[in-house]
């Protein structure tokens, strides 16, 4: 067990938290604000226990200092939320940051994106001190980011007397839950666009489920592998071999794959006028597969109501196209459904899942898809491991 903020005496100390803010915005204005509301619980706890607040995010994939990915909405959002004063810093380790810092008396200050800084991303020593000075304690609760061995999620927890927040402690046991105390039978529903993004978490897996249904584009991949016509439909030809493999292998264990047998497809990836439904497993030549069909849908259902824990992570066809979105949609109710426990491992699928409305009926949503990932594969995360033990 790790230390958590209970374990820590924060009155009267300045607290760096790392938060995950990577929110998704379209012209600076904040579009889902659920990683910030997440991390609510964490930051009323310490605020009403007497800390000072120094919170550090990442947002986007700056290179160097460029406005467009301040984090200035997401000050003004947090301040709405929470009904306190949040002052925002104009840099990050600068002298704006150390003046703000030395005057913070009470409330939150929040430093402008951590990407900002090469030092960042390189766990750079020089930057690790000049954040590690900033406070007297280090919690971590970005699991979205514990994954990475960056500064901000590494370097500085190795410098201070530190901690895990809330959420940090739910993802970690949520998925802990399902993984060592899973109730059978353990289906894993696996989606979006590459077998190679999934095939370590598909070996870890066939060690330990009952069923693994699979869609999205990498089921072409899949259905190519046991030879039926996929068209024009997207195929990794390098992973053809693997996915052979992975059905050999789940055959040995006696685990069930699912592929789907029916599908919604269309002439051109970019022209949505032409859509139609296949009834069969082979895609005619001349066509893309975009989604799975009716049949498909009610298989995977059935199997899914069945199940006491599932894990869901990658959509099944092109969601974010009306078109293309009934199979993803579905999966959610079933899912959303079923009275097994069910984890959706951040990324599209938690989009989904909020897109469709049913984000209050899955048992936990994951606010990071590649740390969930890592978990799923049976990895340590970085920003976790370097985090003390309870004693």
């Amino acid at each position: 067990m790790k230390t958590t903020i209970k374990d820590l005496d924060v009155s009267g100390k300045k607290v760096l938290v790392r938060v995950d803010y990577n929110v998704p915005m379209k012209d600076g204005v904040i579009t889902d604000d659920t990683r910030i509301k997440e991390s609510i619980p964490t930051l009323m706890y310490l605020l009403d226990h007497g800390a000072k607040l120094i919170l550090m995010s990442h947002l986007g994939r700056p290179e160097g200092v460029d406005k467009k990915y301040s984090l200035a909405p997401v000050a003004k959002r947090l301040k709405d939320l929470l009904n306190v004063k949040v002052v925002m810093s104009k840099d990050v380790v600068g002298p704006d940051t150390q003046a703000k810092v030395q005057k913070l008396d009470k409330g939150i200050l929040l430093l402008e994106n951590l990407r900002f800084e090469k030092g960042e991303e390189t766990n750079d020593p020089k930057f690790v001190n000049k954040l590690a000075k900033l406070g007297d304690i280090y919690v971590n609760d970005a699991f979205g980011t514990a994954h990475r061995k960056h500064a901000s999620t590494y370097g500085v927890a190795e410098k201070l007397p530190n901690a895990i927040g809330f959420l940090m402690e739910k993802e970690v046991s949520s998925i802990n839950r399902a993984f060592n105390h899973a109730e059978r039978p353990f289906t894993a529903i696996l989606g979006g666009a590459k077998v190679s993004d999934k095939l370590k978490i598909i070996y870890c897996l066939l060690e330990r489920v009952d069923n693994i249904i699979i869609g999205g584009a990498m089921a072409y991949t899949f259905l190519k592998a046991k030879g039926y016509s996929v068209a024009n439909s997207k195929v990794e030809d390098d992973m053809v071999q693997d996915a052979a493999n992975i059905l050999a292998i789940a055959d040995d264990k006696k685990v069930k794959v699912y592929l789907p047998c029916d599908h919604i497809v269309t002439t051109k990836i970019d022209d949505y006028s032409n859509v139609e439904y296949i009834k069969t497993a082979n895609i005619p030549e001349g066509y893309i597969g975009m989604d799975i069909g009716k049949k498909t849908i009610k298989q995977y259902s059935k199997v899914i109501k069945k199940s006491k824990t599932i894990l869901w992570n990658g959509p099944m066809g092109m969601f974010e196209v009306d078109k293309f979105a009934n199979g993803t949609k579905q999966i959610c109710k079933a899912v959303a459904k079923s009275k097994g426990y069910s984890i959706v491992g951040g990324g599209d699928s938690a989009s989904a899942v909020v897109k469709f409305g049913y984000k209050n009926k899955i048992s936990h949503i994951s606010t990071g898809g590649g740390a969930s990932l890592k978990m799923f594969e049976g990895k340590e995360l970085p920003a976790l491991q370097v985090i003390t033990d309870k004693n």
